[in-house]
């Protein structure tokens, strides 16, 4: 079977994080730009979108065209309400469309309409698959689950046997295939050796918390709570696990590994000992790529040199894609996520977290 890894070209090396970073004035505004760009979001449960991206993407925009407005809209978990926001906006008249997929697998009329209509669409993080897409722009998927899978074999690696509980995303997502297999990488040689034992594995739809706490409940009934460690996919389900342990007065006493987005409640729960980590996703990056990608395909210019760099297969055919690198937070280094003006010590020193040496040292900066 090809691995997901064979499915990300070669090409993909990661590197446009600092290229990103370093070019970030290569692109001269362009005040002739007018009309509506649309952002269209795939949800609430994962906060970052709503939090992070979105807000970041329109201040991109301002950025390289001023003149362009951005319209942000949310298809609240369901495919159907993002593909009637998919056609409005192109009755509306959309310069080009940034595509979240509420769920990839269901995109394909979208992108069809899209293509149809001649507006640009660019896929962001999220898959959008069966259908034509003009650009492509993810936080590595695999490189994330290398990341938790390394990050969790180290804190399972001595003593042991483990029992372990896992919890996957959306069932049929490229991410969620992409970043279990970059898991595995690190988990499986551990499990084929009798290290771990996974006691219970699900997938959680749409990556929503209240089903992944639904489903450690289950886990926890299952087991007796008879198990050390809980590997999510990324923190909402994290989230979802820890309220399963609270209710259970276990949090602190099962180890939350994996996780992703940096979230402030997933930091403030690292620096309080109750999650181990999470994959830091400097998210004005992958809006900076999303607004460059956007103005070259409405002047119908390639992009600068550089920042495409790889391929993905959607099934339909390969995207031109920009592929932006990630990085590993634990308690050690969480002011990665402030120097990389994802979130200020003010966000994350609130509540009990403030009462951490982490907090007390970071205080007034």
């Amino acid at each position: 079977m090809k691995s997901i890894l064979k499915r990300l070209v070669a090409a993909a090396t990661f590197g446009l994080a600092a290229s990103v970073a370093g070019n970030a004035l290569a692109l001269e505004p362009d005040p002739s730009l007018e009309g509506t760009v649309y952002m269209m979001l795939p949800n609430f449960t994962t906060v970052r979108f709503v939090q992070k991206d979105g807000p970041a993407f329109v201040e991109a925009m301002k950025k390289y065209a001023p003149n362009i407005k951005v319209e942000i809209t949310n298809g609240e978990s369901n495919p159907a309400q993002q593909q009637s926001q998919v056609e409005a906006a192109i009755t509306g008249g959309a310069k080009a469309i940034v595509l979240v997929a509420a769920d990839p697998s269901l995109a394909s009329a979208s992108l069809f309409a899209a293509e149809k209509a001649k507006v640009p669409l660019i896929a962001y993080e999220h898959e959008a698959s069966g259908g034509p897409v003009t650009y492509y722009t993810q936080f590595g998927a695999l490189k994330v689950g290398q990341a938790q899978g390394k990050n969790a074999a180290a804190a399972l690696s001595e003593g042991g046997p483990y029992k372990v509980a896992r919890l996957y995303g959306n069932k049929g997502d490229f991410y969620t295939r992409a970043t279990q297999e970059g898991q595995d990488e690190f988990l499986k040689p551990l499990i084929d050796a009798g290290k771990i034992e996974v006691v219970c594995e699900d997938y959680v739809p749409n990556w929503n918390p209240s089903e992944a706490q639904r489903i450690m409940e289950q886990c926890l009934t299952k087991t007796d709570g008879d198990f050390q460690a809980i590997v999510a996919s990324n923190d909402g389900t994290a989230e979802g696990a820890l309220a399963a342990l609270v209710s259970q007065g276990m949090a602190g006493q099962v180890k939350i590994l994996g996780g992703q987005d940096a979230n402030v409640t997933t930091l403030q729960n690292i620096l309080l000992g109750l999650q181990h980590g999470t994959v830091l996703k400097t998210y004005p990056l992958l809006a900076d790529s999303a607004a460059r990608l956007a103005v070259a395909a409405i002047k119908g210019q390639q992009p600068e040199e550089g920042h495409i760099n790889g391929e993905f297969d959607n099934g339909y055919g390969k995207i031109p894609t920009a592929f932006i690198d990630v990085t590993m937070i634990d308690a050690t280094n969480v002011a990665d996520v402030v120097n990389a003006g994802v979130w200020a010590w003010s966000d994350i020193c609130t509540g009990p977290a403030q009462n951490t040496q982490t907090c007390k040292d970071n205080a007034g900066k």
